[in-house]
């Protein structure tokens, strides 16, 4: 049966916020990732990398923020703890002193991480049958999907 927040018991409005809680970890820390990629690209697509980077990085900005007003709305606390995101976050941070190709490369695979979580997320607000969740994760999913494709699609 299909809930709204209200109507979910509060064990599965926790279940849903602590997977929400790791979306929102992953693509906090993602965003900076972009952000460090986007201040520290060089090379010969450094013009291409610069725009996709901060395409990305503004992007994610604007999930997390929907993400963690999801969690409010669930009734759960939104963390905003840089090192809480960094110790959930399966996407680890990057110095920036790398080369264009591994950075997009670096930048694919949290893609991935992040399409990933989110699909797990939706698994369990379908389990508990929070269809909004659900929506807004598989909707971040894909976006997350498409950049990956887009990064690879840079590696040849």
């Amino acid at each position: 049966m299909t809930q709204t927040a209200a109507q979910l018991t509060t064990s599965a409005q926790e279940a849903i916020c602590d997977a929400l809680t790791q979306s929102v970890a992953e693509t906090a820390v993602t965003t900076m990732l972009a952000q460090n990629f986007h201040w520290n690209v060089k090379g010969m697509a450094f013009a291409a990398l610069h725009d996709m980077f901060q395409t990305i990085y503004e992007d994610h900005f604007t999930a997390q923020d929907d993400l963690a007003e999801r969690v409010k709305a669930l009734g759960g606390h939104a963390e905003g703890r840089l090192s809480e995101m960094l110790n959930r976050s399966k996407v680890g941070e990057h110095d920036g002193h790398a080369t264009a190709e591994e950075m997009v490369s670096n930048m694919a695979k949290a893609q991935e991480t992040l399409a990933a979580t989110l699909a797990g997320t939706a698994a369990v607000a379908e389990e508990h049958g929070d269809m909004l969740t659900q929506d807004l994760a598989i909707a971040r999913g894909q976006v997350h999907e498409k950049f990956a494709w887009l990064l690879r699609a840079h590696l040849g």
